[in-house]
């Protein structure tokens, strides 16, 4: 069999493999020799199949509990409780082969500090093509969900969405994002998806992850954070039970956010609220000094401090906290490396 043909069979058999899609029937005759030359492909090549598609597979979806550990150390910075929880949370969940529910994330913070980052960290930590694996499934909010009147055919719509992934790969992973802007009543919706049941309609969702990121909750965090501050006491401190029970408490009984009233909350479906701190001078100038790296530039301290400097930060006085956190970095730092 020549390399064109080789190809264009193991490309059939790949797709054919990597796929729930009902197929079309065949020949006999064909089938049968397909057969016989698959059989032949594979003694060969055992695991060529799975090189060149995705596939639902310890290949292609295997945790990196190393590199999300060193990930969530190296890169997220000022974020020891958010750190802590998501790495004991996705490492936990992922040992288990058979989990009782899905594994619910709920991210709290204000804007810039770190919540879209980690669920990056996790999903190129889980997938071999990252963020860009076809069992990556971000939903934005303002985006996706824009018109309060149509709640009812977006709740369907979400509810055919997941259930399909779900079906094709078990370890799917789905992000909410702009939850603080979603329509109450909207999440409900997938409610039981993330239950306790074995089966729902014959699909089990047990496998799967749901994130949750929200700006709500952002200010009850800032408060703590700044209590701390006011009071000489480190941040590293602060601990979850500081702060969790206050953050459900607030989500659920704010009309501007998409948990408002939920039954996701309210049956205790949420396995971790994880608060994401303000950020500080010295994790801006951290923020600045990684956008430098990873854009291949040598570490400018001035420029870091620059950068930084022209952060807002809160109280206007005592300017202790960045209330963008790290989020126009990029920006800034365009502006003075432009020349």
């Amino acid at each position: 069999m020549g390399p064109g043909r080789l190809a264009a069979l193991a490309w059939l058999v790949l797709t054919t493999l990597c796929s729930t899609a009902a197929i079309e029937p065949i020949s006999t005759s064909i089938a049968v020799g397909m057969a016989a030359a698959l059989t032949g492909l594979l003694a060969a090549y055992p695991n060529l199949l799975y090189f060149f598609q995705e596939c639902c597979r310890d290949e292609w979806v295997s945790l990196n509990a190393t590199g999300l550990k060193v990930d969530l150390e190296e890169k997220l910075f000022g974020q020891h409780l958010a750190s802590r929880v998501i790495l004991k949370a996705v490492t936990g969940f992922l040992s288990h082969e058979n989990p009782k529910k899905p594994l619910v994330l709920s991210l709290h913070g204000w804007s810039g500090t770190g919540k879209n980052y980690v669920s990056q960290m996790i999903a190129n930590n889980l997938y071999r093509k990252g963020m860009r694996s076809g069992f990556v499934h971000q939903f934005i909010a303002t985006a996706h969900f824009p018109h309060a009147e149509n709640v009812d055919v977006y709740k369907e719509q979400l509810q055919q969405w997941i259930k399909g992934n779900v079906s094709s790969c078990p370890r799917s992973l789905f992000i909410f994002d702009e939850m603080d802007k979603l329509h109450p009543g909207l999440i409900d919706g997938i409610k039981p998806y993330l239950d306790y049941y074995e089966h729902v309609d014959g699909v089990s969702y047990r496998q799967a992850i749901f994130i949750f990121l929200s700006n709500a909750g952002g200010e009850k965090i800032n408060r703590v954070a700044l209590d701390f501050w006011n009071d000489g006491r480190q941040r590293e401190e602060i601990q979850l039970s500081d702060l969790e029970a206050a953050v459900s408490l607030d989500v659920f009984n704010s009309k501007q956010s998409g948990f408002w009233h939920t039954s996701i909350i309210d049956k205790n479906l949420v396995d971790f609220f994880v608060p994401f701190l303000p950020l500080e001078y010295k994790h801006v100038q951290k923020c600045v000094r990684e956008e430098l790296k990873v854009r291949g530039k040598a570490v400018n301290e001035d420029t870091v401090s620059m950068v930084a400097k022209e952060m807002t930060y809160f109280p206007k006085q005592e300017r202790v906290f960045s209330d963008k956190g790290c989020k126009i970095v990029e920006k800034k730092l365009d502006y003075y490396l432009e020349d």
